[in-house]
């Protein structure tokens, strides 16, 4: 039951609201102008971004994800928006790809670089991007330093990698990276676009599975993140890092 429930949980909460497509504008247009492009979505899932990405592009966007169902949803969904011609997926782990070096003129990662680890991607990926190509990224971050114990213990436990914009700014350069611009989603974004939402269903799905233990024990690790969020909310968010590779 609970892995049934935990799609059930998240249902449509990955989706690709307005307020996060101007998000996803934002970063891209921070990019100069490219004809028609070749981008390298990782971790893309449902495709949100994907598709996102194909339209502002105009050019090829390669999705990649280990999850076999949601890119025959990404597959089912270009189709009917008209968007195929732009789109292929690969149903493989970022840990073994095999595409041709420099082959990428972006690399487009939400929230699934830190599966890899931030340092470990940086270098692993860095060679499939084309000479001077650009990575973009966007991971949970911490919005300012010091955040309570409460909180880092949550954090820690989840994604042991998640630091400041500064810090992984820092750690570019060392990777084969310069940073472009970076900028941090604002505080309330989240609250509106996930965790409200989250919190609704969470609310609707104890009441539909009342008496049913194990539904309700699956229920506990995500009410318990709405909790952390409303009281801790800003101190982490997450954060758009834009980069451009370097020459060796």
């Amino acid at each position: 039951m609970a892995v049934d429930i935990h799609r059930e949980i998240h249902q449509g909460l990955d989706e690709v609201t307005a307020d996060r497509r101007e998000f996803i504008r934002k970063a891209f247009h921070i990019l100069p102008k490219l004809d028609r492009p070749r981008i390298l979505d990782i971790g893309c899932g449902r495709g949100g971004p994907t598709l996102e990405l194909a339209r502002l592009s105009g050019g090829e966007v390669v999705g990649v994800d280990i999850d076999a169902q949601a890119l025959d949803e990404l597959a089912a969904r270009a189709a009917v928006e008209g968007l195929s011609e732009h789109i292929r997926v690969r149903n493989c782990s970022m840990s073994a790809m095999d595409f041709e070096e420099e082959s990428f003129d972006v690399i487009w990662a939400e929230a699934s670089l830190h599966v890899m680890g931030f340092e470990e991607g940086l270098d692993a990926w860095r060679r499939f991007l084309a000479a001077d190509g650009f990575l973009v990224i966007h991971e949970m971050a911490w919005l300012r330093p010091y955040p309570p114990a409460e909180v880092v213990v949550h954090w820690r436990s989840i994604f042991p990698g998640i630091r400041t914009v500064d810090e992984y700014a820092a750690e570019i350069p060392r990777h084969g990276h310069g940073l472009m611009s970076d900028f941090a989603l604002p505080e309330e974004f989240w609250w509106a676009n996930y965790f409200r939402p989250l919190e609704l269903r969470i609310r609707a799905l104890r009441e539909k599975y009342r008496g049913d233990h194990a539904a309700l024990a699956a229920l506990q690790t995500p009410e318990r993140e709405v909790d952390l969020y409303r009281e801790y909310r800003a101190w982490y968010g997450s954060a758009y890092l834009v980069m451009q590779k370097q020459s060796a």
